[in-house]
């Protein structure tokens, strides 16, 4: 008897608990929410602003004391964002300003001064880049504008009036790149083709990241250019009388560069360098033919 009511108990508590179960209706599952992806998610930003005791560009120097500012934007065409890897067609824009501080300069009585001497430039850029895993290609166009023309003024004249090269105040340029990533190793080389002069550049480059720790590495590097008609000063009155060549290397440049993670986003990059003009560039360099010198950047990556 007592068997017959304890299990009769039992199976009304059971029942209890159906019908209770019954009467509350079972919660939906709840889904993820994804947020839809916009174009700026994506688009990488870098801004940078530095200072280089000499200014060095394909070899040929520029100025001394300078101070310069960049902006550079990626946006992803095909593959989303830029590291998405093999397949991702990337589209940069970019431009940015370059101008001296001071730089000695020896004037038609055989003086050095710091005054007088001013060389500005600004920089626009747009290219187009393709990750086909291995590599990464790249095309691209830039204009180049001279406020103090190519060769720079002094006491607001230009230093090489009139010459087709080395007094322009604009030229603009199409090159094709390609940049191999091997590890910590990167090689990249490029073909330049100047629409101004119609001279030829290319350039080879190396360079290799060791990492000390967690926000500190060491980059050593090394590029190379060869020029064909390439701003020799042939085309002008400059160097008149002055025997020169229109093609040949332009320079081989060592340096090294020691990044310094400061955040998640700025990165600090003191370098020292050290330039070797080649047959193109010695007789047109105003500093000596090889020489050291360096520099430090700061830059904020969005």
């Amino acid at each position: 008897m007592t068997s017959l009511i304890a299990k009769s108990v039992t199976v009304l508590a059971a029942c209890a608990a159906l019908n209770a179960s019954a009467g509350t209706p079972a919660k939906a599952p709840v889904m993820p929410v994804t947020e839809p992806e916009t174009l700026f998610d994506s688009v990488g930003a870098d801004l940078s602003v530095a200072y280089d005791s000499r200014y060095y560009f394909r070899g040929l120097w520029f100025a001394d004391n300078i101070i310069s500012s960049f902006i550079n934007l990626s946006i992803p065409v095909i593959g989303g964002a830029a590291e998405d890897g093999a397949g991702s067609l990337t589209w940069g824009l970019g431009g940015g300003y370059i101008s001296s501080l001071q730089t000695p300069f020896q004037n038609a009585a055989g003086v050095n001064t710091r005054n007088g001497f001013d060389y500005s430039e600004y920089d626009l850029y747009t290219s187009l880049s393709y990750d086909v895993g291995f590599a990464t290609l790249g095309v691209q166009y830039q204009y180049y504008g001279y406020p103090d023309t190519y060769s720079g003024t002094f006491n607001g004249v230009s230093n090489a009036a009139g010459d087709a090269e080395l007094g322009l105040t604009g030229a603009h340029e199409v090159g094709v790149t390609l940049a191999i990533p091997l590890g910590a190793f990167n090689f990249s080389t490029g073909y330049y083709y100047d629409l101004t002069i119609n001279g030829q550049y290319f350039q080879v480059a190396a360079d290799y990241t060791y990492a000390v720790n967690d926000w500190l590495s060491i980059v050593p590097a090394i590029q190379a250019g060869y020029g064909i008609d390439y701003y020799t000063g042939t085309r002008g009155p400059t160097f008149a009388g002055v025997a020169t060549q229109s093609s040949g290397f332009t320079h081989v440049l060592f340096s090294i560069a020691t990044p310094i993670q400061l955040t998640k986003i700025a990165t600090l990059t003191p370098y020292v360098a050290w330039n070797f003009a080649g047959s193109t560039r010695n007789y047109m360099n105003a500093t000596h033919d090889n020489e050291m010198f360096g520099g430090v950047k700061l830059s904020v990556s969005f």
